[in-house]
């Protein structure tokens, strides 16, 4: 047997194997049955989308309704491309079955006996699957017209939804500008009335005041004039006396300071010193008859600003004496007696505030716990051998007076034996000296580095025990006067 003619190699296959047939009734071909797993075909997706279309045009927007055109304007191109791509492989088919039946020709003449048979019955399907081309080709043509068809209506469907989506914005474009007219008219007549309604109730205000004045004017017309002299004479009067009264303080007090200075010039003593807050005031004898003041009995005083009380400080009963805090605006005085005579002698004005102290306190204030070197001067009334610094902690609640690790006293405010105040024994450390009593029986003097230290120490104290509600003050003070 002589091999078979080979096909031509411009000829494409659908598929790589060759399809299967099944021979009916009267040698008809039946294709066998396949099955698409690509669901329904895209005829009928495009069919069932235009009834849904169709039966929903009144309900849907055109904006919708052109989207949907589109969709199916998409589809159908898809579908008219699928038919080429069919009549390709008909024609295709066409000549395959061509060449082949040429081939299955040459055969049969070349063969006989049961061969022949078997290849005449070959060209009889390949007959037949031709007619069925045919046929199919003719379903081909007819589907493409429908296909054409429904595309061109698409086609016009969305062309005439193009024009009503358009035609609709502009109608809603317009819609919208006469909206916004409206509104910003609605907003004019709004700002207008608001403006009225503000000019009417400034109008209303202004009648109302100028009634009220009025009111006034009328009821000042009905009332005496001689009341309302009276009123402004008695007026000017009150300040008048006040302004005399202050003045006759003013004058007494001069006059006091006036007559204790010339005292002063009449006595055996004098004060030297600055009279101020960190100075020190030391007695003097000012004339050859003057005794000896270790021969004298002395003793120190403090007067309030106004000269009216005299006020004994306890212990200060030496030739020198250093102002503390609570003697800032008041007066000094020292009794000298000797021979039972007593001889007096008073400052020249009231005792002056430190520069900066003021300022340093509220610095050390904002620390919180402000602390201290000094020197122990005396212990219990004795004399303390050991010079050695210590340290001084004035805090918010206690004081507390230790060397290194070891704590020599610790207090709180509220402790009613505790007493501060500056050292009235005199001697020539005395204005950086302070007396401390931290419990009964416990007491000491304290110098510290400087006098500005000292004075921030007593005053920092005092402070913080006010604020325990405890008057911290000095021996046999008396402890209401510091509260003035």
């Amino acid at each position: 047997m002589q091999a078979v003619l080979s096909v031509s190699a411009d000829v494409s296959f659908k598929s790589n194997k060759f399809p299967k047939y099944k021979l009916g009734p009267d040698n008809q071909i039946l294709d066998e049955a396949t099955v698409d797993n690509k669901g329904p075909p895209l005829k009928d997706i495009v069919a069932q989308e235009t009834i849904q279309l169709s039966d929903q045009h009144k309900r849907l927007s055109v904006r919708d309704l052109a989207s949907k055109f589109d969709k199916n304007l998409s589809a159908a191109a898809k579908l008219s491309n699928e038919a080429k791509l069919r009549e390709v492989a008909s024609l295709e088919g066409h000549v395959l079955l061509k060449k082949l039946r040429d081939a299955l020709e040459y055969l049969r003449r070349r063969l006989v006996g049961r061969n022949k048979e078997d290849v005449e019955k070959a060209i009889s399907m390949v007959e037949a699957l031709a007619v069925k081309l045919t046929q199919n080709e003719g379903e081909l043509i007819q589907e493409k017209s429908e296909v054409k068809e429904l595309a061109s209506f698409l086609k016009q469907a969305t062309e005439d939804a193009k024009k009503l989506v358009n035609q609709e914005r502009s109608f809603a474009c317009a819609e919208i500008e006469s909206a916004k007219a409206v509104v910003r008219k609605i907003g004019e007549a709004l700002d207008e009335q608001e403006r009225m309604s503000l000019s009417s109730g400034k109008q209303e205000i202004e009648e109302m005041v100028e009634e009220i004045q009025q009111a006034r004017r009328i009821r000042l017309l009905h009332q005496p004039c001689k009341v309302m002299d009276m009123e402004h004479e008695l007026r000017a009067l009150r300040l008048q006396i006040q302004e005399k009264a202050a003045f006759s303080v003013k004058l007494q007090q001069e006059l006091l300071l006036k007559k204790l200075v010339e005292d002063n010039k009449l006595s055996l003593y004098a004060l030297e010193g600055s009279v101020s807050l960190g100075s020190v005031l030391r007695l003097q004898p000012c004339s050859e008859e003057a005794t000896e003041l270790s021969k004298c009995s002395i003793q120190w005083y403090r007067l309030s600003s106004q000269c009216s009380r005299r006020e004994l400080i306890s212990g200060a009963n030496k030739s020198v004496y250093a102002p503390e805090p609570y003697d800032v605006g008041r007066i000094l005085q020292v009794d000298i007696i000797s021979n039972g005579q007593k001889s007096t002698v008073t400052i020249a004005c009231p005792v002056q505030p430190a520069g900066g102290l003021e300022s340093y306190v509220e610095t050390l204030s904002r620390k919180g716990n402000s602390e201290f070197s000094v020197l122990i001067s005396q212990m219990n009334g004795r004399n303390y051998t050991t010079r050695s610094a210590h340290l001084l902690s004035v805090g918010k609640m206690r004081i507390k007076l230790s060397k290194g690790w070891i704590t020599k006293a610790r207090d709180a405010y509220s402790s009613t034996s505790m007493q501060l105040c500056g050292f009235r024994g005199g001697g020539n450390l005395a204005a950086k000296s302070i007396f401390w009593q931290s419990r009964k029986g416990q007491s000491f003097v304290l110098v510290f580095e400087s006098e500005r230290e000292r004075n921030a120490a007593v005053v920092l104290a005092r402070r913080y025990a006010l604020d325990c509600n405890v008057v911290l003050a000095g021996p046999d003070d008396q402890a209401s006067l510091y509260l003035l």
